[in-house]
């Protein structure tokens, strides 16, 4: 197996190119990066790592379901995502619209990775 072509490491290369972009926004503009951001960076990391790893695990179980298996992770994703946005929210925090667009930008960044995974895994099931 390849390395570029691991799930893993393309994941963890993503996620250290955010880490990366995020700590230097932090630096050069602060005001556009809320005080949540590494707990938004975490629970969409693990989240999104979580939801990849066992949807890959079911495929190679029963490759015949795996536009089924991408859906059910995709609506878990985001269902998952609106509750941790409600109860951050509901916790009471300062300047949620600055939490919302934080948490959107780097929510649609993993969404896209998915997104991109899946077409890749399109190709092998077409042959």
């Amino acid at each position: 197996m390849k390395l570029t072509k691991n799930f893993h490491f393309k994941f963890l290369l993503l996620t250290g190119v955010i880490v990366l972009l995020v700590y230097g926004l932090q630096n050069l503009l602060p005001q556009t990066v809320h005080e949540k951001i590494w707990a938004i960076l975490s629970f969409l990391a693990i989240m999104s790592y979580g939801v990849g790893f066992v949807t890959l695990w079911l495929y190679k179980k029963s490759p015949e379901n795996f536009l089924q298996v991408k859906l059910l992770g995709m609506i878990v994703r985001i269902l998952a995502s609106l509750a941790f946005i409600t109860v951050l929210v509901l916790g009471g925090m300062e300047n949620i619209i600055l939490f919302i667009a934080d948490f959107f930008i780097i929510f649609l960044i993993y969404m896209v990775f998915d997104i991109y995974s899946f077409m890749s895994n399109l190709r092998p099931i077409s042959k």
